[in-house]
């Protein structure tokens, strides 16, 4: 089973994760490897008191704009790309989706 990784991230950042990425053997549709997307994207958050964010001001609704990185994974390859992008990544708290995909449910080869 493969799945969609989507990690959101400072644009800055793309190079350093799309490097873990491909050592970790994610991003290969079929003869391709080191497939990866990038949209610019921006969005809100709030930290807590107890946060410490890179960006931002603690307890005040901050805006700003990043990068979603999109690639798929190999089910038996998420739990060492979620490492690896941990390892790199400045977030404190990584937006990281792990979405299941059913191409093979319909896109037959």
């Amino acid at each position: 089973m493969e799945f969609k990784l989507e990690i959101y991230a400072p644009e800055e950042e793309v190079m350093a994760i799309r490097d873990v990425l491909i050592d970790a053997g994610v991003g290969v549709v079929g003869d391709y490897d080191s497939v990866i997307s990038i949209v610019k994207i921006s969005g809100f958050w709030r930290p807590n008191e107890r946060a410490n964010p890179i960006t931002g001001v603690k307890g005040q609704i901050n805006f700003g704009e990043e990068v979603r990185i999109e690639a798929r994974c190999e089910q038996s390859k998420v739990k060492q790309a979620i490492a690896a992008i941990k390892a790199v990544h400045p977030y404190e708290e990584p937006v990281i989706n792990i979405i299941p995909l059913a191409n093979h449910e319909f896109l037959k080869a």
